[in-house]
């Protein structure tokens, strides 16, 4: 009987909870981004998926040279691995606009930029560059109906753009769209709300350039709008987690099609009577974020989550009793992206083996800078 894809020969020789990469699916994932696209260039993924100086190098390799991060660790490590063009896409404040500044001299041969949605941000920015004698690029981050951050597209964010022309430390670079809410699990019914909340992006553009003012293409959606926006050749996309993907994605976006290339490995500690079965998958090994589903046990896909704390994940099964304490488990997150950074590094496997460690290195707030 042959093994499953996932299950891993020399397993033996790996402590728990642990994460598992992939690399040949994670190869496979990045053509699929690429050819949704129509080529690279159009390609700005976002690396707080994985936050891996290897998946950087994979993604450069593929021929994307245009990044996304949160943080300036994650900007660092693209700038550290070559990567050409750097957005920070977090809203640097405090101390940390001085750590941007060092960035940018720390790293000449990386084209950084990043975004603001106010204009006191703007000045703040502005006079931290103007002071080294330095301009940074500056994106306007547009609300389309999160919510969450953004500035709406209507006269304000005309003059507000129209100030990052004007101010002797900043650049306008463009528009920055992230619509989180667009999150149909039917795909045209996704499209047709994506492209609703961008008509007034539209607009927007139309009087940036009508006014004079320079722009690129603007910066578009996630993951789940990828598909919106992949069809527009006037924008670049953005996505992040299907570069590894994971089940909350998988099952409310179907049509995206991407190959688990991330797992969590664990193994039964316990067995505290009936249908129950602990593993230690606790919330320090899978993110929490998920009331109800944290992580799809791929060897027990009838579990059901009793519970989850620090380091115990307790499911009830009908299986329970084909378990022993010490067995393997292996589990796709709810969530990748905070799961990754739960851990410190990752064990890379390829033709059933583990084969090599890759550090997450941009889980830590700082790298050097």
């Amino acid at each position: 009987m042959s093994q499953p894809w996932y299950a891993v020969e020399n397993i033996g020789e790996i402590p728990g909870p642990a994460l598992l990469i992939y690399p040949d699916r994670v190869e496979r994932n990045l053509q699929r981004m690429i050819a949704a696209a129509g080529g690279p260039e159009r390609l700005r993924p976002h690396v707080k998926t994985h936050k891996m100086a290897e998946v950087v190098r994979m993604k450069l390799a593929a021929g994307i040279t245009k990044f996304k991060a949160a943080t300036i660790a994650e900007s660092e490590l693209c700038a550290s691995c070559g990567a050409p063009d750097v957005l920070l896409s977090f809203p640097q404040t405090g101390p940390n606009i001085d750590r941007l500044v060092r960035l940018v001299a720390t790293f000449p041969n990386t084209h950084f930029s990043t975004l603001t949605d106010d204009e006191g941000h703007a000045l703040h920015l502005s006079t931290a560059f103007a002071q080294v004698g330095r301009k940074i690029e500056v994106w306007l981050d547009v609300d389309v109906g999160q919510h969450r951050s953004g500035i709406a597209p209507d006269e304000r964010a005309v003059a507000l753009y129209r100030r990052l022309h004007e101010l002797p430390g900043t650049t306008p670079g463009g528009l920055h769209v992230y619509d989180g809410h667009v999150r149909e699990q039917d795909l045209g019914e996704r499209i047709a709300h994506g492209e609703s909340s961008y008509a007034a992006v539209d607009a927007l553009i139309k009087r940036l350039h009508a006014a004079g003012l320079p722009m690129q293409r603007p910066i578009c959606g996630g993951t789940p709008s990828f598909p919106v926006h992949s069809r527009q050749a006037e924008r670049d996309c953005s996505p992040g987690t299907c570069v590894f993907f994971d089940i909350s994605y998988a099952t409310k976006f179907p049509d995206l099609g991407y190959e688990y290339a991330a797992l969590v490995m664990g193994r039964v500690v316990s067995k505290p009577g009936g249908d129950r079965v602990s593993i230690e998958l606790g919330y320090k090994a899978v993110s929490p974020d998920n009331p109800t589903l944290r992580v799809q046990l791929l060897d027990v896909p009838d579990a059901k989550v009793f519970g989850q704390w620090e380091e115990h994940l307790t499911v009830e099964t009908p299986a329970a009793n084909r378990f022993s304490v010490g067995d393997v488990v292996y589990g796709v997150p709810n969530h990748i992206c905070p799961t990754v950074a739960l851990f410190s590094e990752a064990y890379t496997v390829r033709n059933g083996r583990v084969d090599g460690v890759w550090k997450v290195a941009a889980r830590d707030r700082r790298i050097t800078i």
